[in-house]
């Protein structure tokens, strides 16, 4: 296989969305389906064909020079090495199955060619942020996925909340894209180049002051794309689209964007202390955020929503901590329990004949017992349930931060271990409100077609035996995704058997205690009024509220005054004033045109008299 054909994986995707947005209206809807779910298999085919392409340093391939001036070349160039080539399987695998589920639940959706084209074009984006070589082709992809998601996000948006909702997700994400446009402009001046390689190696040349400025920069582009504080207020909001988007944003595409990001320049990143303490802090400190936030939701998309928040802010964490393998680890089992968690949480809405509210649910699992099971297989990888992929991939980032010799680190770690305490609580919460009880609700259910149920099966086993991509050795296991990643890891984690096995007991302590809290809040279903705080957990922290005050109000003000004080007062003012005294004395200078003989010589006459006086004057005073 000629390393050009890699282009094809991104292309792919790309092709088969242009046919739906182009005639995908006038095709049988059977074909358009089919051309959308076949680009995206193919590109997970191709991927698997493509694989021992990424041995050693990997594969590039030049498509063509995109800009040229003088000795400066920015082609068109993609990487396909030990870190992009198990994102792209991830992104093009799991993405595969998100059609196919799609191809289900939007059976009745009349403007289907509009949505497969954009879910099309959505992978398409992020395969092309995974595959860029160089900044400007992964800035490309960055704002397609910001594109995409404002397009589908806001999918039915002749409801204006949903057209609101995609709004506030293209905004805010645009923040964060400024701070990685600033990042690119400055490495470009630095470097001379674009390249993402020659960036990484040109790296330990730039002055340390630099380098923190640059990673904090980054740090700021991927808190836009992965909603990290203070960045996050978009992704609960984004719940208004279609479920099987819910499923792509948070598991294969958009929200894993910022944590690939800094993996990818990760050498760069790593040289600076206060950078890598920063990616940390933020992440912890979301991670406790989002938890608290979920605790509190009533609407079932809404929490799983909050859990991609914090369980993300846990990649940022063993980014910070230096661990790329940890980072990509979670990634990876993340991926597979969240999309299986978002595809269940769409067969349940249906069971309730699209109800949301958790709290209007009930008796789930006596109507629809595989949805049960394969819902709580992905609860139980959420929650760090022992042996499943969550557990181990969710104690590989506490154990870098806890073996860490910082006491910030330390601190990091308590705070993410509070976290992991919380998430248990909260997923079984979630599973006691929806799954036991009787049905609280008045809604016939949906129809639930086959296909929405058996595509969850392949996600189940793997969210559930994904830590086999990375099982330590104190459980017999070689950590294959470290040796995958190979110097692309970062620095392995050192630390003794026993510290192992007591942050693994401590875990399993933490799961049981949430499960335990739960069960006896939630086996029996009780109306219950809650407090000020449930009630500002609910409200995600009055974030939005905090935005409105601080920056919205300042921003409408600000603007009502250029508007009605700048241009209407100052500017249209001062235009028709000028142009009303000139109509005035027009109107004045008009009455002087009489059109009779004795008005003009009279006029002559005065003139006349007013020159000679003004001559015998000068005379004088000459």
């Amino acid at each position: 296989m000629t390393p050009e054909l890699l282009f094809l994986i991104p292309l792919l995707p790309l092709l088969s969305g242009l046919v739906n947005v182009l005639a995908g209206v006038r095709l049988p809807r059977g074909l358009s389906v089919a051309l959308a779910v076949g680009g995206v298999a193919a590109s997970t085919a191709l991927t698997l064909f493509a694989w021992h392409l990424s041995d050693g340093e990997g594969t590039r391939a030049v498509l063509f020079t995109w800009l040229q001036s003088g000795d400066v070349q920015i082609p068109v160039e993609i990487l396909f090495d030990r870190l992009s080539a198990p994102m792209t399987l991830m992104v093009t695998f799991v993405s595969t199955l998100i059609h196919l589920y799609a191809t289900g639940y939007m059976e009745h959706e009349k403007d289907y060619a509009r949505f497969f084209a954009l879910l099309n074009l959505f992978v398409f984006a992020m395969l092309t942020i995974v595959l860029a070589d160089n900044m400007l082709v992964l800035f490309l992809g960055w704002e397609g996925v910001g594109f995409c998601s404002y397009g589908l996000i806001g999918y039915w948006y002749r409801e204006e909340k949903n057209a609101d909702a995609g709004r506030k997700a293209f905004l805010v994400t645009r923040v964060g894209d400024v701070f990685l446009g600033i990042a690119l402009l400055w490495l470009f001046a630095l470097t001379g180049t674009l390249s993402i390689s020659a960036i990484n190696a040109q790296a330990p040349a730039l002055l340390p002051a630099t380098l923190t400025l640059l990673t904090l920069l980054l740090l700021g582009g991927a808190c836009g794309k992965s909603a990290q504080l203070p960045l996050m207020t978009w992704l609960p909001d984004a719940m208004a689209g279609p479920t099987p988007v819910s499923a792509l944003i948070h598991a294969a595409t958009m929200v894993t964007a910022g944590v690939y990001l800094l993996c990818r320049l990760f050498p760069l990143v790593s040289l600076s202390e206060t950078g890598m303490l920063a990616i940390a802090a933020v992440g912890a400190v979301t991670a406790l955020y989002a938890a608290t936030c979920a605790l509190a939701q009533r609407e079932i998309k809404r929490v799983l929503a909050y859990s991609t928040m914090s369980q993300v802010g846990y990649m940022f964490l063993a980014v910070g901590c230096g661990s790329v393998t940890s980072a990509m680890f979670h990634l990876f089992t993340h991926a597979f329990f969240k999309a299986l968690l978002f595809m269940g949480a769409g067969c349940i809405i249906h069971l309730c004949g699209g109800e949301n509210d958790i709290y209007r649910m009930g008796g789930v699992a006596r109507r629809c017992r595989p949805v049960f099971w394969l819902f709580l297989a992905g609860a139980l990888c959420l929650s760090g349930f022992p042996l499943t992929g969550g557990f181990f991939s969710k104690d590989g980032i506490l154990l870098a931060a806890l073996t860490r010799s910082s006491f910030d680190y330390h601190v990091l770690w308590g705070i993410a271990t509070f976290a992991a305490l919380l998430t248990a609580f909260y997923t079984f919460r979630l599973v006691y409100l929806v799954f036991a009880g009787e049905y609280r609700g008045n809604a016939e259910p949906h129809h639930l077609p086959a296909v929405m149920i058996w595509t969850l099966v392949p996600l189940a086993i793997l969210g559930v035996g994904g830590g086999l991509l990375n099982l330590p050795p104190m459980v017999g296991g070689g950590e294959s995704l470290h040796h995958l990643l190979g110097p692309l890891a970062g620095p392995a984690i050192h630390a003794s058997h026993t510290l192992e096995w007591g942050m693994a007991l401590a875990s399993m302590l933490l799961v049981f205690l949430g499960w335990m809290v739960a069960h006896q809040c939630y086996r029996t279903f009780k109306e219950t009024s809650y407090g000020a705080a449930w009630n500002f957990f609910l409200h995600g922290w009055q974030a939005d509220r905090l935005v409105e005050l601080l920056l919205l109000a300042p921003f409408r003000a600000l603007a009502l005054f250029f508007w009605q004080g700048t241009d209407r007062g100052l500017i249209d003012g001062t235009l028709e004033t000028a142009a009303s005294w000139c109509s005035d004395t027009g109107e004045r200078l008009r009455q002087l045109t009489t059109g009779r003989l004795s008005t003009y010589l009279a006029g002559f006459a005065w003139g006349l008299l007013l020159v000679l006086g003004w001559g015998l004057w000068v005379m004088v005073k000459g």
